[in-house]
């Protein structure tokens, strides 16, 4: 098993970016530019790798290395973007890295690309690129290809030799948990459990029973072996089930107009481990939206507009608008599930004024994208 933090670390201590590894500030695939570029990237990399992985880090600065860190990235359907794009499009996982430098809810963004063996291109036009293009890495740069287009493997060797160096030991996995239980949640409730006598999944929240079931929330759930955060949320409540060869997380999303709120099961994501070392992560999306009037809509998305407006501008909101400004994102989200589809182009464009003006309102809004972001790739 490779623990993903020691390979990062030795991706960026021992090589600048090259034909087998990108890094990142950030990516944002929310917008035209940045899924293109992000589709171009994994192209480049799938076709100058055909038989090794290669690696996208984000959460870097480019000039000196240093870690940053990025928003924890949970889109399990970030495969179907590739595979909507791309004609013979290889394998990705997404998956978020915890260092103990790094604030709460920030993590470094890990993309694993492994190519099928033949040649990748884009299926269909996106910002600039046109369908049937064609790119490979030269260096630390995707180029597009028009001759000589052919994959070889010049690699290999160098990318088995760092996977080889960020191979786990059992000292690494015991100081994980300590650190997960005793340092990183010590105010938590914490629970950990052993897989096929090689996994180990810790996982805190705070707890809360109904009837007979456990709900979790401010929940954090780590792959320590791996150093892999595969679920986090400030917000949103969960349920955990579990037996000797599988781990699931079912996620609610608590939405509704006015006081009229329900839980809604959002998404279920099973972990399946084998003898042989491996594990499988499959996700499904339960979610069904609830459906309102379409006139009441109209007349909540125009509100939600001239707030949207005013905080753009810079113009004062009055008090009413202060008090409606807290339900702004689940109003957005409900519109654009109801087929108001320009919500989530207002949603991006508010983000940075609602940052700076309203915090806690932001977060809801990050999370009312991240539900729209699965819906739309599912």
């Amino acid at each position: 098993m490779i623990n993903k933090r020691l390979l990062i670390k030795n991706l960026l201590a021992h090589n600048d970016e090259n034909s087998f590894y990108d890094k990142k500030r950030y990516i944002s695939i929310g917008e035209k530019e940045g899924k293109a570029k992000f589709l171009k990237h994994v192209c480049a990399l799938a076709n100058s790798n055909p038989k090794n992985n290669s690696f996208i880090v984000i959460g870097v600065e480019d000039e000196d290395n240093k870690i940053v860190g990025v928003d924890f990235f949970d889109d399990s359907k970030i495969q179907n973007l590739v595979n909507a794009y791309l004609d013979n499009p290889p394998l990705i996982a997404y998956e978020n890295i915890p260092f103990p430098h790094l604030p709460e809810g920030k993590v470094v963004g890990l993309v694993t690309i492994t190519s099928n063996g033949k040649v990748c291109a884009l299926r269909k036009n996106i910002w600039k690129y046109y369908g049937g293009s064609v790119f490979f890495r030269e260096g630390s740069i995707s180029l597009p290809k028009v001759f000589d287009v052919e994959l070889k493997d010049i690699n290999s060797e160098k990318v088995a030799t760092i996977e080889q160096h960020a191979r786990n030991n059992i000292e690494l996995t015991l100081d994980g948990v300590v650190d997960f239980i005793h340092f990183k949640h010590a105010d938590l409730t914490s629970h950990y459990k052993v897989f096929k006598e090689q996994f180990v999944v810790c996982w805190a929240g705070h707890t809360k029973r109904v009837k007979d079931q456990i709900y979790f929330s401010r929940v954090d759930i780590e792959l320590i072996n791996e150093q892999v955060k595969l679920f986090y949320s400030a917000l949103d409540e969960i349920s955990i089930h579990y037996d000797e060869n599988s781990f699931s997380i079912l996620e609610y999303i608590h939405l509704g107009l006015g006081r009229r709120q329900k839980y809604y099961q959002l998404e279920k994501v099973t972990i399946r481990f084998f003898e042989n070392g491996k594990y499988k992560i499959e996700s499904q999306l339960l979610f069904e939206p609830p459906q309102y009037d379409k006139k009441t809509l109209y007349h909540l998305y125009n509100s939600n507009n001239n707030i949207t407006t005013k905080l753009i501008k810079g113009t004062p909101l009055n008090a009413l608008e202060e008090k409606d400004l807290v339900s702004l994102p689940d109003t957005y989200l409900i519109c654009y599930l109801n087929g108001f589809e320009e919500s989530k182009e207002q949603m991006e464009e508010l983000r940075p004024y609602l940052k700076q003006h309203n915090k806690a309102v932001y977060q809801e809004l990050k999370e009312a994208l991240r539900v729209i972001r699965k819906v739309k790739y599912n």
